[in-house]
């Protein structure tokens, strides 16, 4: 009897010292602060891709250049949405070179610079659609040069230092820093239909066309000087007679769209046409970009891409006549390399 009383006894305490240690842990637990995650209304990604391609010929007798070319492209979004307002923006850099043995230089093959800013907000009575303010800006990091080869007696035998430098004065400059430069503000309506889709309206797109070089500035029809309007004798004909920066303003159409086939396999676009209030509005301004690309591993990837540009203002000159023309612009690239993506956790 004796040792079922301790028993008894014992087991009270024990029972009692778990209840008060029970107790004591709801209670912690009910003053404990309640720690609540903070939403990230940003999200981010850096894509980089760096190709590079060789060609060697040795006996070839088809004949050809042994060639190495090396590009590098960087696409970084940062994009904020929270309620019914978001902001988008991108900034995509492209830039390579290619050596060929039949020239002793290192040429630029491409060269592209291009931000995108676009903030949007929503009503309660629209659906899909945002006032939006979109603003971009494109230009090219370095001078661009048509390598012509150069008329010189016994080219070939010449000391490599001495080549170089007949290449380099044969040479004839097509582009500059900031020359031309594409810079426009847009105020309108976008539409986003589907979350791969998305079309911008601009009624009222404002923006300049810089051409800083005054070598190039007659090739982008840049306008004559004010102290130069209406004179007839004594105009000067090197470009220096025209203004570094032409401002338009018109209506802007932009559409975007991407599509992720799988995990492996993306296709985007962008057309991009601008119509001018100020000057001859009828003839519209078009740069439709783009671009697949195809995951082949872990870290490389096939990619092709294409731009068109056709642009009445930009004249360019034909080898046939000897005349500058109005034409159509269109660049094409297919690439291997390394591709390594940052992208910011959902």
């Amino acid at each position: 009897m004796a040792a079922a009383l301790v028993a008894f006894t014992s087991y009270a305490q024990d029972a009692q010292q778990a209840a008060a240690e029970a107790a004591k842990a709801i209670d912690a637990a009910q003053n404990a602060e309640v720690k609540v995650e903070k939403p990230n209304y940003w999200k981010s990604s850096l894509k980089t891709n760096v190709s590079l391609g060789q060609t060697s010929l040795t006996n070839w007798a088809a004949g050809g250049d042994n060639t190495v070319s090396l590009a590098a492209f960087i696409d970084a979004n940062a994009n904020y949405k929270k309620d019914e307002m978001f902001w988008n923006n991108r900034l995509q850099l492209d830039y390579g070179f290619l050596y060929a043995s039949s020239k002793p230089i290192i040429q630029k093959n491409t060269d592209r610079i291009y931000l995108e800013s676009k903030w949007g907000y929503k009503t309660e009575a629209m659906k899909n659609f945002y006032f939006s303010a979109n603003y971009d800006f494109k230009s090219q990091f370095a001078p661009g040069y048509e390598y012509k080869t150069p008329v010189v007696e016994g080219l070939e035998n010449l000391p490599m230092k001495d080549k170089v430098q007949a290449w380099m004065d044969a040479r004839k400059p097509l582009s500059g820093i900031l020359s031309p430069a594409y810079t426009n503000l847009a105020l309108g309506i976008d539409w986003t239909p589907a979350k791969w889709l998305s079309v911008n309206f601009a009624p009222l797109t404002g923006g300049f066309v810089i051409v800083e070089d005054v070598r190039f500035r007659q090739g982008y029809s840049m306008p004559l000087r004010k102290e130069w309007e209406g004179v007839t004798e004594g105009v000067p004909t090197d470009g220096s007679q025209l203004r570094s920066a032409r401002f338009e303003f018109g209506a802007q159409l932009k559409v975007d769209a991407k599509v992720n086939v799988n995990d492996n396999f993306s296709y985007s676009t962008q057309v991009v046409l601008f119509s001018n209030y100020l000057d001859k509005p009828q003839n519209m301004r078009v740069n439709w970009d783009n671009r697949v690309d195809w995951k082949l591993a872990k870290y490389f990837s096939f990619t092709v891409t294409t731009n068109l540009i056709y642009d009445d203002k930009v004249m360019i000159f034909s080898e046939k006549d000897g005349k500058t023309h109005q034409r159509i612009q269109f660049k094409e690239s297919v690439a291997f390399g390394f591709t390594y993506t940052i992208a910011s956790k959902k």
